[in-house]
């Protein structure tokens, strides 16, 4: 006869850990934008093209993400 085989737990991370992975995501997403804007404007700094692509929502990066997806 089989032995019954426990589950075991999974783990599921906690909300900070999400809120720290979901940032790092957006801050991946504006990155890649931004890398992408500067190779169309040559001589522009990536920190100018940053502030101008997050400069509608520039306090929360879950706001600035979801501005930059609108345009995309």
């Amino acid at each position: 006869m089989r032995k019954p085989n426990p589950m075991k737990a999974t783990r599921h991370p906690t909300l900070e850990e999400r809120i720290v992975q979901i940032r790092a995501d957006i801050e991946a997403v504006i990155a890649e934008r931004v890398e992408a804007v500067a190779k169309d404007s040559p001589g522009v700094p990536s920190g100018v093209i940053r502030n101008l692509l997050t400069a509608r929502a520039p306090a929360c990066p879950c706001a600035q993400y979801l501005e930059l997806n609108d345009k995309a």
